[in-house]
C-alpha cells in the first residue's frame, strides 16, 4: 500500500508555473504505480507545454508497453517524448528550444526504480537524506571535476544551466537507478525550485517533523518561498507502506 501527496506552486518571482507532476497509486499499463516530476525550460509558455506535453507522453507509453521490465517500459517511454518534444520545437517561434527535465519512478515489489533526465530530483529519507538521483548540470560536473566545492555550486551564477534535457538533443541520455526500500522511507521528488531554496539537511528536517505528507509537502513549499521562492516548486512525497519483509535481488537491472 502506498501513500501519496503532490504539489506544485508558482514560487514568488515567476508567473507561470512552468513544472508538472503526475502520480498514480494504481497501475499504470505493466508497471504498478507511476510517479513523474517535470521541470519545463522555454520562453513564454514553452516550458510550461513541455513539462505537461512530455509528462502525458510518458503516461500514455507506460500505458500502451508491452514489455515487463519496468527500466525498458520507462526508457522507451522518455525516448518516445524526446522525439515528439524535437519535433514540436521546430513547429514555430513560439516552440523553438524547448525542453524539460523529468524524472520518473516506480515501485514494485518493494525496490524503487527511477530515470532522470536534468536537475530535478529523487530522494529518499531514512535517518538521513538520500539524493538518489544526480544532477545533469554544469556546476554539477564541475563539482566532479573538483573545479568547485559543494557549498560554492549552491551560489554558483551558472547553478541552472542543464546539460541534459527532454528535447535537448536527438538522442535523450537517461539515467537509471534502484534500491531497495526499508520500511519507514520516504520518497522525495522535487524540481530545483525546492533544492535550491532549501538545504538538503533542512529538508530532512521538515520531512521528520511533520505529521503526515501534506503537511510535509505544504510546510517544504511554505520554507522555499520564505527563502525567497525565486522559481516554481513541485512536490512529490511517497510513503511506501508494506508490513511484509521482502528480501532477495533485484529482479530487474538498471543497463
Amino acid at each position: 500500500m502506498l501513500k501519496t501527496f503532490s504539489m506544485t506552486d508558482v514560487g514568488m518571482k515567476r508567473q507561470l508555473n512552468q513544472d508538472y507532476v503526475f502520480t498514480s497509486e494504481t497501475a499504470v499499463g505493466n508497471l504498478p504505480n507511476l510517479f513523474i516530476v517535470a521541470d519545463g525550460m522555454g520562453g513564454h509558455n514553452a516550458g510550461d507545454y513541455a513539462s505537461k506535453y512530455t509528462t502525458q507522453i510518458i503516461v500514455d507509453e507506460i500505458t500502451k508497453s508491452t514489455e515487463t521490465n519496468p527500466i525498458k517500459i520507462i526508457r522507451g517511454a522518455i525516448e518516445v517524448a524526446n522525439r515528439e518534444i524535437r519535433e514540436k520545437s521546430t513547429e514555430g517561434e513560439a516552440f523553438k528550444g524547448m525542453g524539460t527535465t523529468v524524472v520518473v519512478a516506480t515501485i514494485i515489489d518493494r525496490y524503487l526504480y527511477v530515470a532522470n533526465v536534468g536537475d530535478s530530483r529523487l530522494y529518499v529519507l531514512d535517518e538521513d537524506i538520500n539524493q538518489i538521483t544526480r544532477d545533469h548540470s554544469l556546476v554539477e560536473e564541475m563539482v566532479r571535476m573538483g573545479e568547485i566545492d559543494r557549498e560554492a555550486a549552491r551560489n554558483h551564477p551558472d547553478k541552472n544551466i542543464i546539460t541534459r534535457a527532454v528535447g535537448a538533443a536527438d538522442e535523450v541520455k537517461i539515467d537509471f537507478f534502484d534500491m531497495k526500500l526499508k520500511p519507514g522511507d520516504i520518497i522525495l521528488m522535487c524540481t530545483d525550485g525546492l533544492t535550491n531554496m532549501i538545504e538538503d539537511e533542512e529538508i530532512r528536517m521538515i520531512l521528520n517533523g511533520q505529521r503526515d505528507l501534506v503537511e510535509t509537502a505544504e510546510e517544504l513549499i511554505r520554507t522555499a518561498n520564505n527563502n525567497g521562492g525565486r522559481d516554481n516548486i513541485a512536490v512529490v512525497l511517497v510513503e511506501p507502506f508494506s508490513e511484509e519483509t521482502s528480501s532477495g535481488d533485484f529482479p530487474f537491472e538498471c543497463v
